[in-house]
C-alpha cells in the first residue's frame, strides 16, 4: 500500500530538491536530497548498512520545514535487544543504581546464601563475567554508582557484597549515600548510558520486578542523564572504601 506522502516545503528557489514530505500515517520522515555516494564519507557514517541511503541537505532545510513539537511515545526494547547493548557497544557502558532491592537478586541462591552467612562464593566465571572480562580487556569502560540507603538494606548489603565480583572483570564499582544522591537531584530511576548517547531506561513494579526496557535516544534527554552520571561519578566513593564505612557504622 502506498504512503500518503505530504509536501511539507523545499529551500530551491525553483521548488527542486532538498525537500522534505512527511508521511501523513505513520509520522515518518522523508528527506530528499542528493545521495552520499563517495566510499570514504560513507565509510565515516555511524551505523550505516546494506540498503540504506544517506542524502545531503543544508540544515535550513532542517530548521525550516521540520517538525517543531513531537509528542514521544516511549520506544521499549524486548530483552534480548537489551542483553546485546552489552556485547555490541563501542567504549562504554554504565549504570545508575537507585532501588533499595531487586526482585531478580531475591530469586537467586546466592542471596539465600547471603542471608544465612553473611558471605557469598561468588562465580566469577558465569556468562557475564566473562563478557564482561572481555569488554573491558578490549579497553572499553564499565562502571556503576549504587545508590545506599543508610542504615543499607538488605538487598543493598548484598549488592556490596556483589560488587567484589564485579571488580574482578574490570567494572568500576562505587557507591553514594541516598541523602547525596537526593541533594544532587539525581534521577530516581535506574539507567544504563551506552557510549554516551544511548539511554536503556529501567521500569520495574512495586514489587521491584524488570517490567520492560525503554530506549531513549533524544540528545537533550541523552545529556540530562550523561550530566546525572558525571555527577554521581564525582560525589560517588569506591565500593571498597563504601564498604568500610558501612562497617564503621556498624560498630
Amino acid at each position: 500500500m502506498a504512503r500518503r506522502l505530504r509536501f511539507n516545503g523545499t529551500n530551491s528557489g525553483n521548488g527542486g530538491c532538498p525537500a522534505l514530505h512527511e508521511d501523513l500515517d505513520t509520522g515518518e520522515w522523508i528527506v530528499q536530497g542528493k545521495p552520499l555516494t563517495h566510499p570514504e564519507d560513507l565509510s565515516q557514517l555511524k551505523h550505516f548498512h546494506d540498503g540504506e541511503n544517506a542524502v545531503v541537505v543544508p540544515a535550513e532545510l532542517l530548521i525550516d520545514f521540520g517538525p517543531k513539537e513531537v509528542t514521544r511515545v516511549p520506544e521499549i526494547i524486548d530483552l534480548s535487544e537489551f542483553a546485546q547493548l552489552f556485547k555490541t557497544f563501542e567504549h562504554s557502558a554504565w549504570r545508575l543504581e537507585t532501588r533499595r532491592g531487586y526482585a531478580s537478586d531475591r530469586e537467586e541462591e546466592t542471596y539465600r546464601e547471603f542471608i544465612e552467612t553473611g558471605k557469598v562464593t561468588w562465580d566469577h566465571d558465569d556468562a557475564w563475567c566473562r563478557n564482561m572480562r572481555a569488554q573491558t580487556t578490549a579497553g572499553k569502560r564499565v562502571g556503576r554508582v549504587r545508590i545506599v540507603d543508610n542504615p543499607p538494606t538488605t538487598g543493598q548489603l548484598y549488592l556490596l557484597d556483589n560488587a567484589k565480583r564485579n571488580s574482578t572483570t574490570g567494572e568500576d564499582m562505587r557507591n553514594l549515600w541516598r541523602a547525596d544522591a537526593e541533594r544532587l537531584q539525581l534521577p530516581s530511576e535506574d539507567f544504563w548510558i551506552f557510549d554516551s548517547r544511548f539511554i536503556a531506561l529501567l521500569h520495574f513494579d512495586e514489587a521491584d520486578t524488570l517490567l520492560h526496557v525503554e530506549s531513549i535516544t533524544n540528545p537533550a534527554e541523552v545529556m540530562r542523564y550523561a550530566q546525572a552520571r558525571d555527577a554521581a561519578l564525582h560525589h560517588s566513593v569506591p565500593y571498597e572504601e563504601f564498604a568500610a564505612l558501612v562497617a564503621a557504622n556498624k560498630e
